[in-house]
């Protein structure tokens, strides 16, 4: 039976495949294999089905944050986005470089990069310190955006045009609890939070569009592409005078064998360690 929640995992798919330009109603009546009629009963154009295809996919990255302190005993064990673990229970493990269920820490990546965040659902157990917090969200807009390359440019949209939209106060709260918890004054708030989360989204663009560049004909791994395009940039770095730029001589090779998801990480921990130094004492 066609639904609002099939049209939006539709429209998610199409995005996907072709990005922001696949989704037509065309596309989706031959997906669902119904006439336009039928998805306009439930959706009234491609700017909402747009729209409700990224509170969709921001939802699932970032299922609500509860209250600080949270329930008794320790992280939520829900399968669930929404749904919270009994007193005492741990999230159960997610699968090996994904995000964990509400309440968990999500397993170790690849080698060389860090694990997909926990999501940030579920009661908060002892150990779950604020900036663990602020990292989980952080991870899950960044995997979210990696997943689904048209994400970035929409959020980006969303936050400049319509920030009283479903999505940006769902990642401000979702970034500012933790930083309120973190012990920034008051007064500092609304900066403190809007300085990390235009990182956040600047950064998970930035990666999107790269991913967006590589070419059609590219295998399915792209990692042979991006370390061909690192190793060419760093080339490039190191042909430059030495004596105009010695810095980029000295980075040229970090350059080239940086990860992007390391190095997001750690522009995060720049950030908080920046916050905790300012606390007042």
């Amino acid at each position: 039976m066609l639904s609002r929640e099939r049209i939006v995992e539709t429209a998610i798919e199409v995005l996907d495949a072709g990005g922001e330009g696949a989704l037509t109603v065309r596309a989706l009546t031959e997906r669902l294999s119904t006439g336009a009629g039928a998805i306009y009963h439930h959706v009234g154009n491609m700017n909402e089905l747009g729209q409700a295809a990224t509170e969709t996919v921001i939802a699932d990255a970032l299922p609500w944050p509860v209250a600080s302190g949270g329930g008794a005993g320790g992280s939520g064990g829900a399968e669930e986005a929404g749904e919270t673990g009994g007193a005492g229970e741990t999230g159960k493990a997610g699968k090996a470089g994904e995000s964990g269920k509400a309440g968990e820490s999500g397993r170790a990546g690849k080698a060389g990069e860090p694990g997909r965040a926990g999501e940030v659902g579920g009661s908060r157990g002892p150990r779950e310190c604020p900036e663990d917090r602020i990292r989980a969200v952080a991870l899950g807009l960044y995997d979210a955006a990696t997943e689904h390359s048209w994400l970035a440019s929409r959020l980006a949209a969303q936050l400049t045009r319509e920030p009283w939209g479903a999505v940006t106060p769902r990642i401000f709260e979702s970034m500012g609890r933790p930083l309120r918890d973190l012990g920034v004054p008051r007064g500092d708030w609304f900066t403190t939070t809007s300085t990390l989360v235009h990182y956040v989204l600047g950064a998970t663009s930035q990666n999107a569009q790269a991913a967006d560049d590589v070419p059609g004909d590219a295998p399915p791994d792209t990692e042979e592409v991006r370390a061909a395009f690192l190793d060419t940039a760093s080339r490039a770095w190191r042909d430059l005078d030495p004596e105009e730029y010695p810095f980029l001589h000295d980075i040229a090779d970090q350059m080239r064998a940086h990860e992007d998801r390391a190095q997001f990480l750690a522009g995060v921990d720049l950030i908080l360690a920046g916050v905790t130094a300012s606390r007042p004492r």
